[in-house]
């Protein structure tokens, strides 16, 4: 049994991570802004109020969660807001920014100390990150936000594995969320697939890119 802690726990892909999590016996935190029926429901500890974009949130949630051992922490919220060239809204693509990148940035840093050796750090980015893999460009404040977070979980790869301590930078696939206007594959499939590939994450194999579906991805 593990404890789990999940950010975007409220709806969509976090909230099938903390029920499949649950069911298989792991402790699950559940974080996110504001909850749900169905999340309040779960056997699961429910934090809301957190803005994994706010400094002053995500430090609450670091005193909420004071010596509490963490063994796996997904970095899964975000938020999409689209735009096209010639009518972007750069305060809307810094906000992307600052809850996309700098929100798993924080939580992580936030958390550091209830990380221990064999924890696993998971950040939920998008193929849409990868230079290599544009073919369409297109919503540029997502895109961007993505690219900057495989970075940052580049350098979480390197500042934890001396800790032992892997990290895994994951892209769930096109799954029908609200975010996705219900396009794709089903959540449950998407969290099966992620819960996969965390379990499978070590040292060893520590920052890399992975699909949900277990194949590797480009920068």
């Amino acid at each position: 049994m593990a404890t789990v802690l999940v950010t975007g726990a409220n709806s969509g892909i976090g909230l099938q991570l903390c029920k499949q999590f649950a069911a298989r016996g792991d402790d699950v935190v559940a974080v996110c802004r504001e909850t749900t029926d169905e999340l309040s429901a779960l056997d699961v500890r429910v934090i809301d109020g957190i803005d994994v974009g706010s400094g002053t949130a995500v430090e609450t949630l670091r005193q909420e969660l004071d010596g509490l051992q963490i063994d796996i922490l997904v970095n899964n919220a975000g938020i999409l807001l689209r735009d096209t060239f010639g009518e972007i809204d750069f305060d809307a693509m810094a906000e992307q920014y600052r809850v996309n990148t700098l929100g798993p940035l924080r939580v992580s840093e936030a958390l550091a100390d209830n990380l221990h050796e064999g924890s696993k750090v998971a950040i939920v980015s998008s193929r849409v990150g990868s230079i290599e893999d544009n073919s369409s460009g297109g919503n540029y404040g997502y895109r961007a936000s993505k690219a900057a977070v495989n970075m940052v979980g580049m350098n979480l790869r390197h500042e934890l594995l001396p800790r032992g301590i892997a990290v895994g930078i994951l892209h769930p696939g096109l799954v029908a969320t609200d975010m996705t206007g219900g396009s794709g594959v089903a959540p449950a499939d998407s969290a099966r697939g992620l819960i996969e590939r965390i379990d499978e994450l070590s040292p060893e194999n520590s920052g890399g890119f992975w699909h949900a579906e277990g194949y590797t991805l480009p920068w």
